[in-house]
């Protein structure tokens, strides 16, 4: 089975999508309507912007999920899913192709959960920690005795076996990736990143954005998109909603998510959208399937 994978925040890249409008009239369309409803030409930073350009979380996120998005509309009669499922921010990419939600109301979402996410960041001094070589019950053991110590510090990303992001304040974060290197963790990475996604601390950006999504319409989608809270298929729109909804602070399970697919039949990976970092997660869960670029 065919299953359609969209990239979260931090694979932008200078010059994103260009060749998609210069070659593909209907990612010229969409580019063009993407520029409308932001109200600034985001192609002009996509196509010519610095890195620290892309790295504006009002632009990153939806610059993101432009590139993925048109990217897959742009496969045509290629483009036929089973399944889809986004990481974080891709979450919205693998709904928008999987037809639950329009291409102008998933660009409105992604922009508006960009806007609360730094809002969110900027109120509260947060970071994130690439965590490799533990068990996750490893670190979520040593997590949850420094929540109970009075700083927050959660897993937010179990990116794939042996690779878990934490997310955090500042000093939970430092006082995990020294108990957790301490715990024999090959390495313990803080990451260059704006806040602690996927946290408790980003409970105000999750109010503000459960406004929008309650007030957008989602339709079923053609195919059952595996969501980031439960890694599991889903196709009612309430469901879809909810899910959306909790993700801000809520782990991304996207091993599970994957193992998921595959149980239920996925043995072809195709990424839709800048960079290849899900294919080479999806190499590092399960060897036996085809993870791959658009071809």
């Amino acid at each position: 089975m065919k299953a359609f994978v969209f990239p979260g925040q931090g694979a932008q890249f200078s010059g994103m999508g260009k060749d998609l409008y210069e070659n593909a009239p209907l990612a010229k369309e969409l580019f063009e309507k993407a520029n409308e409803i932001l109200g600034y030409r985001i192609t002009d930073i996509m196509f010519n912007g610095t890195d620290e350009d892309l790295r504006q979380t009002k632009v990153t996120q939806p610059a993101v999920f432009l590139h993925s998005v048109i990217s897959a509309l742009c496969m045509g009669e290629a483009f036929q899913p089973e399944m889809t499922a986004g990481h974080s921010l891709g979450e919205f990419s693998a709904l928008v192709a999987a037809g639950a939600l329009s291409f102008e109301d998933g660009l409105k979402l992604v922009y508006a959960r960009a806007m609360a996410m730094q809002k969110a960041c900027e109120a509260a001094p947060s970071t994130m920690a690439a965590i490799i070589g533990l068990p996750n019950e490893t670190i979520e053991k040593i997590c949850h005795e420094i929540m109970d110590g009075g700083d927050v510090v959660v897993p937010a990303n179990y990116n794939c076996n042996g690779q878990v992001v934490i997310s955090g304040t500042m000093e939970g974060i430092q006082k995990a990736c020294e108990a957790l290197k301490a715990a024999g963790a090959k390495r313990a990475l803080p990451l260059k990143v704006g806040g602690a996604f996927h946290s408790p601390l980003m409970q105000p950006a999750k109010e503000e954005l459960a406004a929008a999504i309650e007030a957008t319409e989602f339709q079923t989608p053609k195919c059952p998109v595996y969501q980031n809270v439960d890694a599991l298929p889903h196709t009612d729109p309430v469901e879809i909603k909810e899910n959306l909804i909790a993700q801000l602070t809520s782990s991304v399970r996207w091993t599970q998510t994957v193992e998921h697919m595959i149980a239920d039949g996925a043995d072809d990976f195709t990424e839709c959208g800048p960079g290849n970092v899900l294919q080479g997660l999806i190499g590092r869960i399960d060897k036996s399937v085809n993870a791959h670029g658009i071809l």
